[in-house]
């Protein structure tokens, strides 16, 4: 059955209201609207076309600006009119409102939304935009200096590439033009970037039934993960101790890997013109990670969670986060924190969108075992039955221990081990030498 996309809709009779259509194929990537079809796709009866033919194309220029292809066509003996509108390189308004086509619907835009596809016409990001009255000298050097020490550490710049003056270093990063800075300077740099970008902060509050006790964190964005990380995993995270011998180890609710990436990719990719902060909102059983923003075009969640190419809303604030570092190029953030969350058994980062917040929601607990009623079984093997049977009367035994016991070869049992671990059935605690084994129940 035929569908309607991002580039055709269908209409089983006119209406001036579908002039929106039209400009929201206009500001996308083209598109075309079919009048005189149903919602699957099928030839009805049209009965005004000759009148549709002659005023179409005058109605369009007058409310869009624009001329359209609107021609006669036929289809099992049936006559419908086809609207073809090309993409334009320039915003198109009708009567006065922006609309634009994201997957099968269109949009009216306003606000940030709007704001960000007008510059984004314009071949623009918001993050490159000049603000002529700030120099490099109004930027705190304690945060350059960060940069400098952290690009180095990570050899992404060597120290003959960073031997160079701070307006140097910021021209090669293209934060400043002609001694001007732009709005990624100012955020990256500036000991307050909220008296030019406001919402430019981070809270954090942990929740029960209401909020407990909550935190700002302010300053140049570049420092803003570390001093997160610092705030959460000493006040807001209560570590679970073990020992590996006389060793005392802390396994903390979320792998510090997993959430740094998580607030890593939740300040790059803000939609600073909210004028909202972003929220870290932590319960007993998850973290939520708040941030207004909206997805690519034609983006899905699940596009979002599966390999996707960067496309970072913020490029100059995700260029120069990685020249620290601080993350990768190459669109791998969410690979890199389900890696990292996995190898604790625990569930992959999810994440809720509304059309302007993504939320990512990192679950706390290890996953536990389906029973009768889980819709999504863990299918195990008896090997792997066995070798659970074998931990839970001694959560010390080794891997060599159980293939002795079972009879079988080592890698069979590792093997087995490996699905129970990727399957957030069991979780090893401390060292492969002197750790445990813990059942997740």
């Amino acid at each position: 059955m035929a569908m309607e996309h991002q580039a055709i809709d269908w209409k089983q009779k006119w209406d001036d209201e579908f002039l929106k259509w039209l400009c929201g194929f206009a500001n996308a990537k083209g598109g075309v609207l079919e009048i005189g079809k149903d919602d699957n796709g099928n030839v009805v009866e049209l009965s005004n076309i000759k009148k549709l033919l002659e005023d179409l194309p005058n109605k369009i220029r007058q409310a869009l600006g624009i001329v359209a292809d609107v021609e006669l066509k036929e289809e099992n003996g049936k006559r419908f009119i086809r609207i073809a509108v090309n993409a334009y390189g320039q915003a198109i308004s009708c009567r006065g409102k922006y609309y634009y086509r994201s997957g099968s619907t269109t949009q009216e835009l306003s606000g940030a939304a709007l704001d960000d596809f007008l510059l984004r016409v314009q071949g623009k990001t918001w993050d490159s935009f000049l603000l002529p009255k700030v120099i490099v000298a109004d930027l705190q050097p304690d945060a350059i200096k960060l940069f400098r020490k952290k690009a180095i550490s990570s050899r992404r710049l060597s120290e003959e590439d960073l031997d160079i003056t701070d307006t140097e270093l910021l021209e090669s990063l293209l934060l400043c033009e002609n001694g001007a800075l732009n709005r990624a300077a100012v955020l990256l740099f500036h000991e307050n970037p909220e008296k030019w970008v406001l919402g430019a902060f981070v809270k954090v509050a942990y929740f029960t039934n209401d909020i407990e006790y909550h935190d700002e964190v302010r300053g140049a964005i570049i420092a803003m993960p570390d001093k997160i990380m610092d705030l959460v995993y000493t006040k807001y995270f209560k570590p679970k101790i073990t020992y590996e011998g006389i060793q005392r180890v802390e396994t903390f609710p979320v792998p510090r890997s997993a959430f740094r990436e998580a607030v890593i990719n939740a300040i790059i990719h803000k939609m600073y013109t909210s004028n909202n902060p972003i929220q870290i909102r932590i319960y007993d059983d998850k973290v939520e990670i708040d941030n207004e923003g909206i997805l690519p075009d034609s983006w899905t969640i699940a596009d979002l969670k599966g390999k996707h190419k960067s496309k970072p809303r913020n490029p100059l604030l995700a260029t120069t986060f990685f020249r620290s570092g601080m993350i990768e190029a190459w669109g791998r953030g969410i690979e890199r924190i389900n890696n990292a969350l996995r190898a604790e058994g625990k569930a992959d980062i999810d994440y809720e969108y509304n059309g302007s917040d993504i939320v990512a929601v990192l679950k706390t607990s290890v996953k536990a075992i389906c029973t009768d009623n889980c819709t999504d079984k863990i299918a195990l093997s008896d090997t792997e039955k066995a070798v659970l049977e074998l931990m839970r009367q001694n959560p010390n035994i080794t891997t060599t221990q159980i293939a002795d016991e079972l009879k079988v070869v080592r890698r069979t049992i590792s093997n087995a081990v490996k699905h129970l671990k990727e399957s957030g059935i069991i979780v090893r605690q401390g060292s492969d030498r002197f750790g445990s084994w813990e059942i997740v129940k």
